[in-house]
């Protein structure tokens, strides 16, 4: 299953869910911190959700409950950089347990991996959106669509930005 990005649109088989992303556009070089999603074909990787705020998700992917000391590194300089981390250690990071909506669920999209280059861009996420106003680099969609995007993609899709 491949999920495409077309402008801002996902489509995945028939469906077509409107989408935000970067505040500056695509890119095929992205760097750390310059608001752009970058360019690609990549894995999707596991779901995390907020449990004290969604009942159970039902998936095909991988699942993680989002804990307050979750984190992810975006510190170029840190060995864990582009990695899940426990925010209590290490507290540069994004953080995944928001008092907003936003990171209720989210899916990794297996940007910068294997082998992970320092400052090539961390902590792209597909995440929630209510307004569609434009991410730090991440993809975002409405929880509504995000639930029916669920139930269509299993840990073999991929996503084409």
């Amino acid at each position: 299953m491949i999920i495409k990005l077309n402008k801002n649109i996902l489509e995945v088989d028939q469906f077509q869910f409107k989408c935000c992303i970067g505040k500056n556009g695509l890119s095929k070089n992205k760097v750390e911190g310059d608001k752009k999603t970058p360019k690609g074909l990549f894995k999707l990787g596991r779901l995390y959700y907020r449990s004290d705020k969604l009942k159970i998700i039902k998936t095909k992917l991988e699942k993680k409950v989002i804990s307050p000391s979750m984190g992810w590194c975006d510190d170029p300089k840190n060995k864990h950089y582009n990695k899940l981390i426990n925010r209590k250690k290490y507290n540069k990071s994004e953080k995944l347990f928001r008092h907003d909506y936003k990171y209720d669920l989210l899916i990794e999209i297996m940007y910068n991996k294997n082998p992970i280059k320092k400052n090539k861009g961390s902590a792209i996420f597909l995440h929630l959106t209510k307004n569609y106003q434009p991410t730090s680099g991440c993809i975002a969609i409405r929880k509504n669509d995000f639930e029916i995007l669920l139930k269509l993609i299993n840990k073999n899709s991929y996503i084409k930005i």
